[in-house]
């Protein structure tokens, strides 16, 4: 296979290893070219052209096998954490310093984090602190890239009357975000499923309340959530 050279510093290259590296998940698993195309917006051959690059990259990128999907190798998975890093650390300045809303911090993040310096980015882990977490509750990756696994589950998988509480909310949709936030689920917050509607829609209290407030489907599944007792085990994933 040829080598060619890629231009690590590109934004289209950091969206596509910051991608891989969501789809593929805790596991690590293959990613397909079709959910490629569909996170990004992208034809499917122009997928296929840049995986194909990716691949044969001096050190290669990714590993990729046509129809058998795609995985990132050390290389890119390094700069892909070195992006989400980026990312994270923004949104945890921009809510915290400049006051963003929780609605609004993911795409102002998604359009700086290409650009930031080594400095800059330092300078902004010192002032929050060197927080873990985002506003969303996602995991920093650390400054040697080191990112602990957060073992939880879509609140659309928990069982009615279990004591939980909001491990991640998916900060993909903003609408969604904005619902969330005004109806007091926000990482950290206690939740308990009273039940399961017939039209999709799940009744949930949250924090101390006894009262139950209803929330889509969609809502539910931008939820991730982990068991309060010690039956957290049964609740990984």
């Amino acid at each position: 296979m040829t080598t060619r050279r890629v231009n690590l510093n590109t934004e289209s290259v950091d969206n596509y290893l910051k991608a891989i590296f969501s789809l593929g998940g805790i596991e690590e698993e293959r990613v397909t070219s079709t959910a490629l195309a569909e996170r990004l917006g992208v034809a499917p051959a122009s997928i296929t052209n840049m995986l194909q690059k990716l691949a044969s990259a001096s050190p290669p990128l990714v590993q990729y096998e046509r129809h058998k999907g795609v995985r990132l190798s050390f290389a890119g998975r390094r700069r892909a954490l070195e992006i989400v890093r980026h990312h994270r650390l923004l949104e945890a300045f921009l809510y915290e310093v400049l006051n963003y809303p929780i609605e609004e911090v993911h795409d102002e993040a998604e359009r700086l984090e290409h650009f930031i310096s080594e400095r800059l980015e330092e300078r902004i882990d010192a002032k929050l602190g060197r927080p873990r977490f985002d506003p969303h509750g996602h995991c920093i990756p650390a400054l040697d890239g080191e990112m602990p696994k957060q073992n939880s589950m879509l609140l659309t998988s928990a069982g009615e009357g279990e004591n939980l509480y909001v491990d991640s909310i998916s900060d993909r949709d903003a609408s969604i975000l904005k619902l969330l936030k005004a109806k007091g689920i926000t990482p950290g917050t206690r939740l308990q499923v009273k039940r399961r509607n017939g039209d999709g829609t799940y009744a949930v209290s949250v924090g101390g309340s006894s009262r139950a407030l209803n929330i889509s489907r969609e809502m539910a599944g931008a939820i991730r959530i982990h068991c309060v007792k010690a039956s957290l085990a049964q609740c990984t994933g």
